[in-house]
């Protein structure tokens, strides 16, 4: 997790930081319905490169707003999920989601 002196001194670029690439907000969107596993992440979210996925649950790991599992299974297993702290974004994904639908009615309605 970053120090308080490593992050912008803006709240909202704070935010931006952490989450503002496409994939970890796509990330942290498929985790809010539950845990998932690398590689249904990686089939779910049409695009995103094997590095680009680890990369992303690395960071929000360290961030502290992911957890990763490992199960000591043969083969083993992993799953990744949101934290305590990853949790507390969800009224942030929630309000994204009631925009962009009320942004695709009104589109609709100019089309």
């Amino acid at each position: 997790m970053l120090t308080k002196e490593e992050l912008p001194e803006c709240p909202v670029a704070t935010t931006v930081q952490l989450i503002g690439s496409k994939w970890k907000l796509l990330i942290i969107r498929n985790l809010r319905m539950r845990p998932w596993r690398f590689n249904e992440l990686q089939k779910n979210l049409e695009g995103i490169s094997q590095k680009v996925l680890t990369d992303s649950l690395r960071a929000l790991e360290t961030d502290g707003l992911v957890t990763r599992t490992v199960y000591a299974e043969v083969p083993p297993r992993v799953e990744y999920a949101l934290s305590e702290l990853g949790e507390t974004m969800r009224p942030i994904l929630d309000a994204m989601e009631q925009w962009g639908v009320g942004y695709k009615v009104m589109a609709g309605e100019r089309g």
